[in-house]
């Protein structure tokens, strides 16, 4: 991805806080990288800050609402492995971050994101660590977190391998893994969710947000992610074991939890 972030990822949160790096939200890098890496991430950067003023709004519409019993049920295994540390990747505006700080009042919880507009969202709804950041090279040290969790934004990054081995990188032994991410349901609902992710969303998001093609992303980006076994395998390749797919609601969204070796 073509990020804002350029620290080494063997320093860790704590380093960053320190040092002054990272306190509320956090530009980690004082200048681009000089080689960024071709692909959709700088197209997704500059989407989701067009959209970010809208994006909560939109999600809680588009999804019916559905969006907050997800998080919930993210949330709740969450708090199942009694976490210290959680890192919420791709954190956006924080909505997941704010689940598992209210389920885990005890845990650190430190969302990233490589999304200035996004994390201003976040900042504003009271998450103070929060560090703007290149999800293929986390400014991270090895083995930082006890849980490191990605909902809706493992299929927004440029190399979805790669991004697990970073997130493997930062768990510690035996620390756990969420992701959460939308997925094709099978029929018959799949023609009427098909109806409705190609047609009715960008057509409503148009109107809401004004960009259109931020949400022709969505559903093509919906289509080529991996689900079920697939992705238990990618997530198995990366660093973990234990992986496990929970689909919900008829399949439209898909819960993968795994351990790290």
């Amino acid at each position: 991805m073509d990020m804002c972030g350029g620290l080494s990822p063997q320093v860790s949160f704590d380093a960053l806080l320190s040092t002054g790096y990272a306190s509320d939200v956090t530009d980690i890098a004082t200048k681009p990288s000089a080689t960024p890496e071709p692909g959709k991430g700088p197209v997704v950067q500059r989407l989701f800050g067009a959209i970010s003023k809208r994006y909560d709004l939109a999600n809680h519409i588009f999804s019916g609402g559905l969006d907050f019993l997800w998080r919930r049920r993210a949330a709740k295994i969450v708090h199942s492995w009694a976490p210290k540390r959680v890192l919420d990747m791709a954190t956006g505006s924080g909505d997941l971050a704010l689940a598992i700080a209210k389920k885990c009042p005890n845990a650190t919880i430190v969302g990233a994101d490589f999304c200035q507009p996004m994390l201003d969202l976040a900042r504003r709804k009271g998450l103070t660590n929060l560090v703007l950041a290149d999800a293929l090279n986390l400014p991270f040290a090895t083995g930082e977190f006890d849980v490191v969790t990605v909902a809706f934004g493992l299929r927004n990054m440029e190399n979805w391998e790669r991004a697990l081995a970073e997130m493997a990188r930062v768990l510690r032994t035996g620390g756990h893994l969420l992701v959460l991410d939308f997925s094709v349901p099978r029929a018959p609902l799949r023609g009427l969710y098909r109806l409705y992710l190609h047609r009715i969303v960008p057509f409503l998001a148009g109107l809401l947000t004004g960009e259109r093609g931020a949400y022709e992303y969505l559903g093509a980006s919906i289509e080529e992610f991996p689900q079920g076994e697939a992705m238990n395998q990618l997530i198995a390749r990366a660093g973990f074991d234990e992986t496990q797919s929970q689909p919900l609601t008829g399949g439209i969204v898909t819960l993968y939890t795994a351990r790290r070796l």
